[in-house]
């Protein structure tokens, strides 16, 4: 007689039943990825569109008048690479 009474064991589906069964575990696998994600922020990065670059971000707070010419050339030179304000060799 047998497990699934037609001599088919566990799998009575045949290869419908293996694929299915690997479908449901990716449906759920993805949906447990997603999920984590949205909670997590989604892993944002500088390279996704809508990140700001820092110098234009600098570049708008000079023009709004939030800083003064002093310190957007002192912050400038930051950004780019140069040594930051009394951080220079004696």
């Amino acid at each position: 007689m047998g497990w699934g009474g037609q001599g088919h064991g566990w799998w009575g589906m045949g290869w419908f039943g293996g694929i299915g069964m690997l479908l449901f575990w990716v449906v759920i696998v993805v949906l447990i990825v997603l999920v984590v994600r949205s909670m997590t922020g989604g892993g944002v990065s500088s390279s996704q569109p809508g990140a700001r670059d820092p110098m234009d971000i600098l570049k708008e707070r000079y023009a709004r008048g939030e800083i003064s010419t002093e310190e957007f050339e002192e912050r400038k030179g930051v950004l780019e690479g140069g040594e930051r304000p009394g951080s220079g060799s004696s």
